[in-house]
């Protein structure tokens, strides 16, 4: 068996992962994840970049969790001739329902809005080209196949899978792989998917594991140390009293699958313990909307101070005034709104979606507030915005940021280095093989010299991007 790593490699996005050869003495080929990349005019190139074999010879494909970068081109995969199975989790596919039809709507709708401005002749270069369409999505889901937590199951001969809790957002799935060679022996590969960080609220912990032959691991945080929760608490609560008290909007930008959950639950805690004022909580995103609709459903998977503050709300719902805006004119009527206001919209990232807009109207002003709480990829208006950007294009005007720009990297979904770190102390020995992804250079590197010096395993690898190596 070899594995060919065809995303993710020495950047954050694009989980896509290629294994091929024999088990039990026959052929395989799978697929782990087949995410999209994101982030500027050289992620098109590689979302439209075609696969080293034929899709329609593809055996499987096993799915570690939703987001986009490991879930996003799976209608294109499937649009393109794969006919086999795609095995998640029941939450995965739950979330994949929402996610994978929102991506088509987008790419749609991007799409029409180039030609309406080509033709008047608002448009120069090429027109954006949509990876599938709505109905190509729709017709992907069906060959979703679930499988829960802990459930052991064989896609292949020779081949035995199992899902662990990876403590990320609903349904992610930390994945082990054991391939039964000719000899007999078996071949342990587990891939961390993205980890969640420990005791923090909302998601279990990680689960971990005691053995790996191989282990492809995340490092989309390895070079960074998240504040403690108690600290992020403190500046959260800083900013947005300090917002407020000069009435200002405060707009975050969030992540509609996990972080914008994550958000309203800590608000909630954050009143519940008297430490903030009643609020107004507008989450001005379809999609987010839909799946905190699905977190409820799915509330007995979240860890316990989650379900705790679930059931406080639902017995003070006067406490906070927390909002749901689906409507388009619900949603402009918000820039309105010139103080006093908290603004959760999507995308994370700050590259499309209604928050784009609300940057547009906040951004400009003193009195308002942008708090980052996730990675920002190169290339995304997040990340100008975190490098403090003093203008930046929108809409094909220039914006002059003025509001100020707070990073709380302790509400990250993602492990940092020392939650990363303490998963990995799960091993009772070093993997004979430790691949390194998910992360760009420079946090990729810091996470390999603290696995060398911290664990004293030799020789982590950082794949490059199409590399192929031996299981």
């Amino acid at each position: 068996m070899h594995i060919q790593f065809l995303g993710a490699s020495q950047e954050v996005t694009g989980s896509k992962y290629l294994i091929r050869g024999k088990a039990c003495g026959i052929n395989h080929s799978f697929m782990v994840d087949y995410g999209m990349f994101q982030g500027g005019r050289e992620a098109d190139d590689k979302n439209l970049a075609e696969l080293p074999i034929p899709p329609s010879e593809l055996d499987f494909v096993v799915l570690t969790h939703a987001h986009i970068d490991h879930s996003g081109l799976l209608p294109r995969l499937c649009a393109q001739g794969f006919r086999g199975a795609i095995y998640c989790t029941p939450a995965t596919a739950a979330l994949l329902k929402i996610m994978l039809l929102d991506s088509a709507h987008l790419q749609e709708a991007d799409y029409e809005r180039a030609q309406r401005k080509r033709a008047q002749g608002r448009w120069k270069g090429d027109l954006p080209v949509p990876l599938y369409s709505t109905l190509e999505a729709i017709d992907c889901l069906a060959q979703l196949k679930t499988i829960p937590y802990h459930q052991r199951f064989t896609p292949g001969q020779g081949i035995e899978i199992q899902f662990l809790d990876a403590g990320h957002i609903l349904g992610a799935a930390i994945t082990i792989i054991d391939i039964q060679k000719e000899n007999q022996q078996r071949h342990r590969t587990v891939f961390s998917g993205d980890l969640g960080m420990f005791e923090r609220p909302l998601m279990n912990d990680p689960e971990l594991i005691e053995h790996a032959d191989t282990l492809i691991v995340e490092s989309t945080y390895g070079d960074r140390f998240h504040r403690s929760l108690e600290d992020t608490e403190d500046e959260l609560v800083e900013v947005i009293t300090n917002t407020l008290k000069h009435n200002g909007n405060i707009i975050i930008p969030a992540f509609a699958v996990g972080r914008t959950q994550e958000i309203i639950f800590l608000l909630m805690d954050l009143v519940r313990r008297k430490h903030l004022p009643y609020l107004t909580i507008w989450v001005d995103s379809p999609m987010a909307t839909s799946v905190t609709r699905l977190t409820e459903e799915y509330r007995s998977s979240l860890d316990e101070a989650a379900q705790a503050i679930y059931d406080w709300y639902q017995t003070n719902p006067n406490r906070l005034d927390l909002r749901f805006i689906a409507d388009v004119e619900e949603s402009k009527a918000l820039n309105r709104i010139k103080g006093g206001a908290i603004i959760i919209s999507a995308s994370g990232m700050c590259e499309a979606g209604r928050i784009v807009h609300h940057l547009k109207w906040n951004l400009p002003h003193r009195n308002n507030a942008i708090i980052i709480t996730g990675f920002q990829a190169q290339g995304t208006l997040g990340r100008r915005l975190v490098d403090q950007a003093k203008l930046v294009h929108l809409f094909g005007k220039e914006v002059a940021v003025k509001a100020s720009i707070h990073t709380i990297g302790g509400l990250s979904a993602h492990a940092d280095q020392a939650g990363l770190i303490r998963w990995l102390k799960g091993f009772k020995k070093p993997p004979s093989h430790v691949y390194i992804t998910h992360g760009e250079p420079y946090a990729a590197e810091q996470l390999k010299a603290a696995i060398h010096t911290q664990l004293g395993w030799e020789h982590p690898h950082i794949p490059q991007s199409h590399s192929t190596y031996s299981l």
